[in-house]
């Protein structure tokens, strides 16, 4: 496992959290959190580089997350997931240039290895 690619990805629901570490945990090093609030901690302790968040959760969603974040680093990979379609929603992150994906729930994991490896790449263009 390469430590260099580390992935935050918050969910309220804690299923979809261990999905995801289960279905990741050889090919990344996996941080989750089941709020956004516990998100912003881990990220301040852990150098990480891409997140993933879910769109809808309690106290503060996923697009004012995202938006937290690269006010404060602008060079972390965000990636926005959702089992919803909200237009508005998309057209702020896409315009707003605050995620790199917007991606629809159920997700493939074929699929989420190839936009998590882009994901990476694109970040290592930012930062070299």
């Amino acid at each position: 496992m390469e430590t260099n690619k580390k992935i935050l990805y918050v969910d309220d629901e804690r299923i979809n959290l261990e999905l995801f570490k289960i279905n990741f945990r050889n090919d990344f090093e996996i941080f989750v959190a089941d709020s956004a609030h516990k998100g912003l901690e881990i990220l301040s302790e852990q150098n990480i580089n891409v997140i993933i968040s879910d769109l809808k959760m309690p106290q503060m969603n996923g697009l004012e997350f995202i938006e937290k974040i690269k006010a404060e680093t602008p060079s972390k990979i965000c990636i926005l997931l959702t089992a919803f379609m909200e237009s508005d929603v998309m057209l702020k992150a896409i315009n707003n240039e605050l995620v790199f994906r917007y991606i629809m729930k159920p997700w493939r994991k074929n699929e989420l290895v190839d936009i998590l490896d882009l994901a990476f790449k694109k970040h290592l263009e930012l930062n070299h």
